[in-house]
C-alpha cells in the first residue's frame, strides 16, 4: 500500500519511521512519473512489511520537495532512520529500484 505523504504527514510517516521508506516525488504532468508509477506500486506489494512506500506529489507538497533539494521528477529516495542513504532520479526499472532497497533491509 501507498502513502499519500503531505505536510502534516511527512514527518511521523518517514522521518521518524521504525521501517525503511520509499518516497516517490511525482506529478501529474509528468510522463516519467505516470511510467514508473506501477512501478513502485508493485515495490509496495513486495516489500509489504518490510518497507513503507510513499509519494509525494511535488504540486501539492512544493515545501517537501523544496526541503530535499527535488529538481527533477520522478525522484525516488529511499530513507532509514530519517535519514536518505539512496537516492534515484528519473524512471528506473523494478530491478533498480530493488537493488537500492535491498542494500537497506
Amino acid at each position: 500500500m501507498e502513502i499519500k505523504l503531505t505536510q502534516a504527514n511527512f514527518e511521523g510517516e518517514v522521518v521518524k519511521s521504525n521501517v525503511p521508506v520509499l518516497v516517490d516525488f511525482w506529478a501529474t504532468w509528468c510522463g516519467p512519473c505516470q511510467m514508473v508509477a506501477p512501478v513502485i506500486a508493485k515495490i509496495a506489494d513486495e516489500y509489504a512489511g518490510k518497507l513503507k512506500v510513499g509519494k509525494v506529489n511535488v504540486d501539492e507538497a512544493g515545501a517537501i520537495a523544496a526541503e530535499y533539494g527535488i529538481v527533477s521528477i520522478p525522484t525516488v529516495m529511499l530513507f532509514v532512520n530519517g535519514k536518505i542513504v539512496e537516492k534515484a532520479v528519473g524512471a528506473r526499472s523494478f530491478d533498480e529500484y530493488a537493488e537500492l532497497i535491498e542494500k537497506h533491509i
